[in-house]
């Protein structure tokens, strides 16, 4: 039991900004396993987002309120999985070669592919997440959650499905490079469940599929150029995933 709470704090100091005790301490046997937790991160991530979204709601127009909730979230995370998100967009945009991509990725500037994507993703996040709030606050709280429970999940999936494609000693995320067990993304899944059943509306698990299909997708492209993924291509996913969710439960309202 000790041995998953030094876990769940790595994953804690590892994918947040949050303060960790100092006896958690850092290896990389450690960080591999932390993946599990990721899907956790996105609960704790989730639940701070809406309840600063349902209280500033409260005080504020709902624009505003939408904003502080993204401001939360990027202070939690430090951005974590944006950046890795405008990276992609940079290194995918302007390389043709694994090397250029590579170069361009490893660059701290952001240049403009990455600029207008995080332009166009932050626009989705933002009219989608209002949308799915003038539907009913409720709903829209939950869906709120779920898109940072399950887009964490689908980063994961990646890790056990795909090979890492730069294992080396500048990346900031080498061990996730050791494939993942079978074991770990099964705990990882059962902490999407309890998501999945916040919702009256049993169909919501037809989410699962759009997740399927992104994830499907993104991991063939990542392969086709760079012969796997990296920790910017796994912030990339997350980014994408959380926006098809938020889409998805629109589209449930909608129609369902």
């Amino acid at each position: 039991m000790k041995n998953q709470i030094r876990v769940f704090f790595t994953a804690l100091m590892f994918y947040t900004r949050i303060p960790c005790p100092s006896w958690v301490g850092h290896s990389d046997e450690m960080l591999n396993k932390a993946t599990r937790y990721l899907p956790l991160i996105g609960w704790i991530v989730g639940l701070s987002t809406a309840v600063v979204l349902w209280a500033s709601s409260l005080i504020f127009p709902t624009s505003i309120a939408v904003i502080l909730s993204f401001i939360v979230s990027v202070l939690i995370t430090g951005a974590f999985h944006e950046d890795g998100f405008a990276d992609v967009c940079d290194g995918f945009g302007g390389g043709w070669t694994k090397e250029r991509i590579f170069e361009i990725m490893k660059d701290s500037r952001i240049g403009a592919y990455g600029v207008v994507g995080l332009i166009l993703l932050f626009a989705l996040k933002f009219f989608s997440t209002m949308e799915v709030l003038k539907l009913d606050l409720i709903f829209g709280l939950k869906a709120v959650v779920l898109a940072h429970v399950l887009s964490r999940f689908n980063a994961v999936k990646v890790i056990y499905t795909h090979e890492y494609s730069r294992a080396d000693a500048t990346s900031k995320v080498k061990p996730l490079a050791k494939k993942l067990a079978t074991k770990d993304l099964l705990i990882a899944f059962a902490w999407i469940i309890p998501a999945l059943l916040t919702f009256d509306n049993p169909w919501v698990i037809l989410v699962l599929i759009p997740l399927a299909l992104t994830k499907w997708y993104l991991a063939a492209y990542f392969k086709k150029w760079i012969d796997g993924y990296t920790g910017d291509c796994l912030g990339a996913v997350q980014q994408v995933s959380e926006v098809v969710v938020l889409l998805f439960c629109l589209g449930l309202w909608k129609f369902i």
